[in-house]
């Protein structure tokens, strides 16, 4: 904007308040990101880097986790690879409604550090490790009940088996996960977001080793030249097994770089209440679920048209998946740059860092866009050596490569409004984006056009274009006036 009070025709414009860090601009320091020049683009990618860079190698290894059951199971049969499939896609569409909650303590954490209140920082910490414990439970219970609905939504009994064993022996991980994340959130808070790969490490270690021994059992052992010692092969219930050991693993070190940070200074009121922290969290535990709920049902409808296709959307997904965690780092890291702004009264900050951090995801998802579209084939066969699968796999890629801008804006856009303190908004927009859009019809070109699974992708593609417009205009609005902290 070309002065500090947003013009008439703004969305949602009004003239800042008088006095207090914001009456001293310029004019022209509310930016639009094409007002901004190279220097200051610049200095802002510096600083979503360094909180961004830990976060994607541990997004990357959270998903390499995933992608070494997958390639593991793959070898195993299709059976078995649609099983672990619909299970992990069960597995975080419950506990990521448990992690969003727990989100619920971002904004007033980042809020209070960047007014100087470390006290009320630390407080909400606490009660968002006390929220976390809470919804941890049900989390468990819900997996553990989950998968004897699998046999009434058509899917094939063995399939069925495969996702019920997986889900059994994954279940109990959802509680260090959980617990993981509130601590996580803290330390991007802080600024420390190295930790975080180095758990990542842990975890991808802990897990490769734990899938060779506990999927295969001695032969895995015989393979490499070493004598057996009695393990089974478990199979898919061996893959859940190493994926909870390794998800106790990461907590352990992110406990122990907790431990060690030095005390935050500065005071604030340490009277957090669970009511606010559920108020901004339960948005984002909803918006997560719908989201995250879309593409599970897409995947258990995948499975009903056979093994093939359910296994094919499962390569697709991890691959999508894998490039979509530098989107969910940078909207992290954005979260953390916009809410210090908004708690030093300093909106047009904000502004500028959820502008930069949404340029930078668009010239990031173009990339892999390419890339999808050249190699769909050379990346599949990383995860399944069978050519049905293969078949499945190579054109859902394809429409991949389409939505991966929109999926990454949209990201980016529900973390920048989270540090705004912003998150029913979000919710409202993937309500609608997934359920009143993508699916109904991603239905309809599956079923009524002959699709089959590309007419799913294609629907969520619908889905996630209505959800990256609508937020990313929804934040435009929202920056252009002043932003008061959260209460």
């Amino acid at each position: 904007m070309s002065s500090s009070t947003p013009s008439a025709g703004d969305p949602g414009g009004e003239p800042l308040p008088a006095g207090g860090a914001l009456s001293s601009r310029a004019a022209g320091s509310w930016p639009s990101l094409a007002s901004m020049v190279g220097t200051q683009i610049a200095e802002e990618v510096r600083e979503l880097a360094k909180l961004a860079i830990p976060l994607i190698l541990g997004f990357v290894g959270n998903n390499l986790m995933g992608l070494v059951d997958t390639a593991m199971v793959g070898r195993v049969g299709a059976t078995e690879l649609a099983g672990v499939s619909i299970g992990s896609g069960l597995f975080f569409t419950v506990t990521v409604g448990g992690m969003g909650i727990v989100f619920g303590m971002d904004p007033v954490v980042s809020q209070a550090l960047g007014a100087g209140e470390g006290a009320r920082a630390r407080a909400a910490f606490r009660a968002g490790l006390r929220l976390g414990a809470w919804v941890a439970v049900p989390c468990v219970l819900a997996l553990l009940a989950v998968p004897y609905a699998l046999p009434l939504l058509g899917i094939d009994a063995g399939v069925s088996a495969a996702a019920k064993g997986f889900l059994f022996a994954r279940a109990p991980g959802a509680v260090p996960f959980i617990m993981m994340m509130a601590l996580r959130s803290f330390l991007q808070a802080r600024g420390k977001t190295s930790p975080l790969a180095y758990a990542t490490i842990v975890g991808n270690i802990v897990n490769f080793l734990g899938n060779v021994l506990l999927i295969f059992g001695d032969s895995s052992l015989e393979r490499v030249g070493l004598p057996g010692i009695g393990l089974p092969a478990l199979g898919v219930v061996g893959a859940g097994l190493a994926s909870t050991f390794a998800t106790v693993a990461q907590l352990l070190v992110v406990l122990r770089a907790h431990r060690r940070l030095p005390a935050v200074d500065g005071g604030g009121d340490t009277n957090v209440p669970l009511s606010r922290l559920l108020r901004i969290g339960v948005p984002i535990g909803i918006t997560l679920v719908a989201e995250i709920g879309a593409f599970t049902l897409a995947g258990l409808f995948a499975a009903r048209l056979g093994p093939n296709p359910g296994s094919g959307h499962q390569v697709a997904i991890m691959l999508a998946s894998l490039t979509f965690n530098v989107a969910m780092a940078v909207s992290n890291a954005a979260s953390v740059r916009v809410g210090h702004a908004v708690g030093r009264g300093d909106t047009p900050a904000a502004r500028k860092s959820g502008l930069v951090a949404l340029g930078l995801v668009v010239f990031y998802m173009s990339l892999t866009a390419m890339v999808f579209l050249g190699f769909a084939r050379p990346l599949a066969k990383i995860l399944t050596d069978r050519d049905g699968v293969l078949l499945a796999a190579i054109p859902l890629i394809h429409i991949a490569a389409a939505f991966q801008i929109f999926d990454g804006v949209q990201s980016v856009a529900a973390g920048v409004l989270r540090g705004l303190g912003e998150t029913r908004s979000v919710t409202a927009a993937n309500l609608i984006g997934y359920y009143v859009i993508g699916l109904p019809v991603a239905f309809v070109l599956s079923i009524t056009f002959g699709m089959g699974a590309q007419g799913l992708w294609w629907g969520l593609s619908a889905g996630l274009a209505f959800v990256a417009i609508t937020l990313t205009w929804r934040f435009i609005a929202r920056s252009s006036r002043h932003v008061e902290r959260v209460a």
